[in-house]
Protein backbone atom coordinates (compact mmCIF):
# COMPACT_ATOMS: atom_id res chain seq x y z
CA UNK A 1 0.00 0.00 0.00
CA UNK A 2 1.41 3.36 -0.95
CA UNK A 3 2.28 5.77 1.82
CA UNK A 4 0.58 9.05 2.48
CA UNK A 5 1.49 11.84 0.09
CA UNK A 6 3.83 14.43 1.52
CA UNK A 7 2.87 18.04 0.98
CA UNK A 8 5.02 20.27 -1.15
CA UNK A 9 6.31 23.38 0.62
CA UNK A 10 8.83 26.14 0.30
CA UNK A 11 12.42 24.90 0.25
CA UNK A 12 15.25 27.30 1.03
CA UNK A 13 18.06 25.23 -0.50
CA UNK A 14 18.89 26.46 -4.02
CA UNK A 15 17.61 23.95 -6.55
CA UNK A 16 20.46 24.88 -8.87
CA UNK A 17 22.85 23.12 -6.47
CA UNK A 18 20.99 19.82 -6.78
CA UNK A 19 21.95 17.10 -9.23
CA UNK A 20 19.69 16.18 -12.11
CA UNK A 21 16.72 14.23 -10.78
CA UNK A 22 17.69 14.91 -7.14
CA UNK A 23 14.86 16.07 -4.89
CA UNK A 24 14.77 17.44 -1.36
CA UNK A 25 13.00 15.21 1.15
CA UNK A 26 13.37 17.44 4.19
CA UNK A 27 15.09 20.66 5.20
CA UNK A 28 15.54 21.62 8.85
CA UNK A 29 17.21 24.19 11.06
CA UNK A 30 18.43 23.11 14.52
CA UNK A 31 15.75 22.86 17.18
CA UNK A 32 14.66 26.16 18.73
CA UNK A 33 15.87 25.00 22.16
CA UNK A 34 19.34 26.22 21.22
CA UNK A 35 17.85 29.75 21.32
CA UNK A 36 16.51 29.48 24.87
CA UNK A 37 19.69 30.75 26.53
CA UNK A 38 20.16 33.63 24.05
CA UNK A 39 16.56 34.74 24.68
CA UNK A 40 17.06 34.59 28.45
CA UNK A 41 20.35 36.47 28.09
CA UNK A 42 18.58 39.16 26.07
CA UNK A 43 15.91 39.61 28.73
CA UNK A 44 18.54 39.84 31.48
CA UNK A 45 20.60 42.37 29.50
CA UNK A 46 17.58 44.55 28.82
CA UNK A 47 16.42 44.36 32.43
CA UNK A 48 19.87 45.14 33.83
CA UNK A 49 20.32 47.95 31.31
CA UNK A 50 17.05 49.56 32.36
CA UNK A 51 17.98 49.30 36.03
CA UNK A 52 21.42 50.86 35.49
CA UNK A 53 19.84 53.59 33.36
CA UNK A 54 17.53 54.48 36.25
CA UNK A 55 20.53 54.72 38.57
CA UNK A 56 22.40 56.86 36.05
CA UNK A 57 19.50 59.31 35.86
CA UNK A 58 20.18 60.29 39.49
CA UNK A 59 23.74 61.34 38.68
CA UNK A 60 24.40 65.03 38.15
CA UNK A 61 24.91 66.32 34.58
CA UNK A 62 26.89 65.87 32.43
CA UNK A 63 27.95 62.55 33.95
CA UNK A 64 24.45 61.14 33.73
CA UNK A 65 24.63 61.31 29.93
CA UNK A 66 28.11 59.78 29.91
CA UNK A 67 26.89 56.87 32.02
CA UNK A 68 23.82 56.37 29.82
CA UNK A 69 25.97 56.23 26.69
CA UNK A 70 28.35 53.77 28.35
CA UNK A 71 25.46 51.57 29.53
CA UNK A 72 23.91 51.63 26.06
CA UNK A 73 27.21 50.74 24.37
CA UNK A 74 27.92 47.83 26.72
CA UNK A 75 24.35 46.58 26.39
CA UNK A 76 24.52 46.71 22.59
CA UNK A 77 27.77 44.74 22.50
CA UNK A 78 26.33 42.09 24.83
CA UNK A 79 23.14 41.82 22.77
CA UNK A 80 25.11 41.30 19.56
CA UNK A 81 27.42 38.75 21.18
CA UNK A 82 24.94 36.77 23.27
CA UNK A 83 21.66 37.16 21.34
CA UNK A 84 22.08 38.24 17.72
CA UNK A 85 25.09 36.05 16.88
CA UNK A 86 23.50 32.80 18.17
CA UNK A 87 20.30 33.59 16.26
CA UNK A 88 22.21 34.14 13.01
CA UNK A 89 24.15 30.92 13.65
CA UNK A 90 20.86 29.05 14.12
CA UNK A 91 19.27 30.62 11.05
CA UNK A 92 22.21 29.81 8.78
CA UNK A 93 22.58 26.20 9.93
CA UNK A 94 20.83 23.77 7.60
CA UNK A 95 20.32 20.01 7.72
CA UNK A 96 18.98 18.65 4.44
CA UNK A 97 18.14 15.16 3.24
CA UNK A 98 17.68 14.59 -0.48
CA UNK A 99 17.06 11.49 -2.52
CA UNK A 100 20.83 11.23 -3.13
CA UNK A 101 22.65 12.61 -0.08
CA UNK A 102 22.66 14.22 3.36
CA UNK A 103 23.72 17.87 3.34
CA UNK A 104 24.85 20.08 6.25
CA UNK A 105 25.63 23.79 5.94
CA UNK A 106 26.64 26.28 8.64
CA UNK A 107 28.04 29.78 8.97
CA UNK A 108 27.82 33.25 7.43
CA UNK A 109 31.28 34.80 7.24
CA UNK A 110 33.01 31.42 7.30
CA UNK A 111 30.74 28.98 5.51
CA UNK A 112 31.28 25.27 6.15
CA UNK A 113 29.47 22.27 4.77
CA UNK A 114 29.53 18.55 4.23
CA UNK A 115 27.75 16.26 1.77
CA UNK A 116 27.32 12.55 2.47
CA UNK A 117 26.15 10.45 -0.50
CA UNK A 118 23.49 7.93 0.47
CA UNK A 119 25.47 5.11 -1.11
CA UNK A 120 28.37 5.77 1.30
CA UNK A 121 26.30 5.67 4.49
CA UNK A 122 26.83 2.46 6.43
CA UNK A 123 24.53 3.13 9.37
CA UNK A 124 22.46 5.85 10.97
CA UNK A 125 21.39 6.12 14.60
CA UNK A 126 20.08 8.71 17.02
CA UNK A 127 20.50 9.61 20.68
CA UNK A 128 18.39 11.80 22.94
CA UNK A 129 18.20 12.30 26.68
CA UNK A 130 15.11 13.10 28.72
CA UNK A 131 15.29 16.84 27.98
CA UNK A 132 15.68 16.15 24.26
CA UNK A 133 12.63 13.88 24.33
CA UNK A 134 10.59 16.61 26.00
CA UNK A 135 11.53 19.07 23.25
CA UNK A 136 11.25 16.48 20.48
CA UNK A 137 14.86 16.73 19.36
CA UNK A 138 18.09 14.75 19.55
CA UNK A 139 21.45 13.91 18.02
CA UNK A 140 21.74 12.10 14.70
CA UNK A 141 24.88 10.03 14.13
CA UNK A 142 25.80 8.93 10.62
CA UNK A 143 28.57 6.43 9.92
CA UNK A 144 29.91 6.45 6.39
CA UNK A 145 32.55 4.43 4.57
CA UNK A 146 36.17 5.15 5.58
CA UNK A 147 35.21 8.13 7.76
CA UNK A 148 34.68 8.87 11.44
CA UNK A 149 31.02 9.00 12.52
CA UNK A 150 29.44 12.40 11.92
CA UNK A 151 27.29 13.86 14.67
CA UNK A 152 24.50 16.38 14.08
CA UNK A 153 23.08 17.93 17.25
CA UNK A 154 19.63 19.40 17.97
CA UNK A 155 17.88 17.79 15.00
CA UNK A 156 14.10 18.37 15.31
CA UNK A 157 12.05 15.17 15.13
CA UNK A 158 15.26 13.13 15.13
CA UNK A 159 13.45 9.78 15.22
CA UNK A 160 11.50 10.58 12.05
CA UNK A 161 14.63 11.88 10.35
CA UNK A 162 16.39 8.64 11.30
CA UNK A 163 13.50 6.65 9.83
CA UNK A 164 13.47 8.65 6.59
CA UNK A 165 17.19 8.13 6.02
CA UNK A 166 16.95 4.45 6.94
CA UNK A 167 14.17 3.94 4.41
CA UNK A 168 16.23 5.67 1.75
CA UNK A 169 19.06 3.25 2.46
CA UNK A 170 17.24 -0.02 3.05
CA UNK A 171 13.75 0.18 1.66
CA UNK A 172 11.87 1.28 -1.41
CA UNK A 173 11.19 5.00 -0.84
CA UNK A 174 7.77 4.64 -2.49
CA UNK A 175 6.51 2.16 0.11
CA UNK A 176 5.02 3.56 3.32
CA UNK A 177 7.07 6.72 2.96
CA UNK A 178 4.80 9.16 4.69
CA UNK A 179 4.14 11.15 7.81
CA UNK A 180 1.28 11.26 10.26
CA UNK A 181 -1.71 13.35 9.37
CA UNK A 182 -1.47 16.84 10.77
CA UNK A 183 2.33 16.83 10.92
CA UNK A 184 2.59 19.12 7.91
CA UNK A 185 0.05 21.73 6.98
CA UNK A 186 0.48 24.24 4.23
CA UNK A 187 4.06 23.18 3.62
CA UNK A 188 5.20 24.30 7.08
CA UNK A 189 6.24 21.45 9.34
CA UNK A 190 6.86 21.26 13.08
CA UNK A 191 10.10 22.18 14.83
CA UNK A 192 11.41 24.40 12.07
CA UNK A 193 10.84 22.06 9.10
CA UNK A 194 10.90 24.31 6.06
CA UNK A 195 9.44 22.02 3.47
CA UNK A 196 9.07 18.53 2.10
CA UNK A 197 8.75 17.68 -1.54
CA UNK A 198 7.03 14.72 -3.10
CA UNK A 199 9.14 11.81 -4.21
CA UNK A 200 9.39 11.01 -7.91
CA UNK A 201 6.72 8.92 -9.57
CA UNK A 202 7.01 5.23 -8.74
CA UNK A 203 7.85 3.45 -12.00
CA UNK A 204 6.09 0.33 -10.71
CA UNK A 205 2.75 2.11 -10.64
CA UNK A 206 0.59 2.66 -13.66
CA UNK A 207 0.34 6.01 -15.34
Amino acid sequence: MAGKTQERGEVGYPKGLLSEGEQIILHKHPHFKMLIWPVLAGLIILGAGGWFAMLASDVEPPWDMVLLIAIGAVGLVLLIWLVFAPFVRWRTTHFIVTTDRVIAREGVVKRTGIDIPMRRINSVRFEHNLLDRIFGTGTLIIESAAEEPLQFDDIPGVEKVHTWIYRQLNDNPYDDFGVDEGDYQGGQGPHGTKGIQQLPHDPRQGR
